[in-house]
């Protein structure tokens, strides 16, 4: 049974564009050091301060100085994100921010779909013991319709295309009692949320703040994510025998091809090639089969991974069409992980509006 429940959420006083930023792990060091000289409270000076420790003592500080306030009751959070996917779409996702308690993946209520890696979650842990609070929520999806609505009035908060309202919570973890959750983007900070729960062993320790969205949204979408890679010469023909069609002409022949089989576009400097994989297999799992996962390169946009390749960085590159949800959802209940990046979630959630001390 997925535990969700409403919790007293720590907040800016005064919440600002200029105090919230994107998730820790979306950030280039360039683009944290700009975060950081917008505002001296922005939330990247505790979620990518260079010492655990000392984000800590500035998180104790805000709050003890009224920078930042915790509210006195209880509360889910209806959640809005208005965006332009990559592909030059607007839409808009809709979703619920609230308290999950965490358990290990295996009691079946929470999906893992990607592997994970040492070194993240080492820090991530440092982190959340000096702060004893979840800093940023992670992505879960589910199956199923929404339990709450978005209200008919003013947001509580607002900053940048996220528009949050503070509601009661009633019937929410009724609601959530039998579904399965999976985890679409953050699954080094849940692995470091069950890994905190069982070394405090309280039951605060053992909850995090999520933004549940239900699959049924209609402005949820996956994106693709392309592979780069070097050498593997055996992966694709020779340029001699190439087609003849444009990147962009044979990712869109790619995405009308049935997904009963793996596809994907094979690309050298000024040729692509149609692969073709095995009844059953992902467009994913065939790149990983072909070149592995270690060593490659990634990208969403389309013309960065052509002019990566033609400019020499990296020899070839397989072009994919978006995982499809249903998918995803099929190999995490079958207790599978996939490739790195096998899913591109956008907008990625917004950090610092919303804080769960633990």
């Amino acid at each position: 049974m997925a535990d969700v429940a409403p919790f007293r959420a720590i907040r800016y006083a005064r919440p600002t564009p200029e105090v919230t930023a994107p998730p820790y792990d979306v950030l280039t060091p360039e683009a944290r050091d700009d975060f950081r000289a917008r505002d001296p409270h922005n939330v990247v000076h505790l979620t990518l301060n260079d010492s655990e420790d000392e984000a800590g003592r500035q998180f104790r500080a805000w709050l003890g100085e009224g920078i930042l306030v915790r509210d006195d009751e209880p509360a889910v959070w209806a959640l809005s994100q208005d965006y332009v996917g990559p592909d030059g779409v607007a839409r808009r996702r809709e979703g619920l921010v609230a308290s999950l308690g965490v358990e290990p993946y295996e009691t079946g209520v929470v999906l893992p779909h990607e592997r994970t890696h040492a070194g993240p979650k080492e820090s991530r842990l440092r982190l959340l013991r000096a702060a004893q609070a979840q800093l940023e929520p992670i992505f879960l999806l589910y199956d199923g319709e929404p339990p709450v609505a978005v209200p008919d009035r003013e947001p509580d908060v607002a900053t940048e295309g996220t528009r949050l309202w503070r509601v009661p919570g009633e019937g929410v973890a009724e609601a959530f009692a039998d579904r399965q959750l999976l985890i679409a983007d953050g699954h080094h900070r849940y692995e470091t949320g069950v890994a905190y729960a069982a070394e405090v062993g309280t039951p605060e320790s053992a909850r995090m703040m999520v933004v549940l969205v239900s699959t049924s949204d209609p402005g949820l979408e996956i994106f693709p994510t392309h592979r780069l890679f070097r050498g593997h010469e055996e992966a694709l023909p020779p340029v001699s025998v190439g087609d003849s069609a444009s990147p962009l002409a044979a990712v869109t022949r790619l995405a009308g091809l049935p997904y009963d089989r793996a596809h994907a576009v094979g690309y050298r400097k000024g040729a692509t090639f149609p692969v073709v994989g095995e009844p059953g297999e992902l467009d994913v799992e065939l790149v990983d089969r072909l070149v592995g996962h270690e060593g490659l390169g990634y990208t969403a946009d389309l013309d960065e991974a052509v002019l990566r390749v033609d400019s020499g960085e990296f020899d070839g590159a397989f072009l994919l069409r978006a995982t499809r949800i249903d998918d995803v959802f099929e190999r995490a209940r079958r207790g599978e992980v996939m490739p790195q990046k096998t899913t591109y979630f956008f907008p990625k959630l917004t950090s610092g509006l919303l804080f769960h001390p633990v």
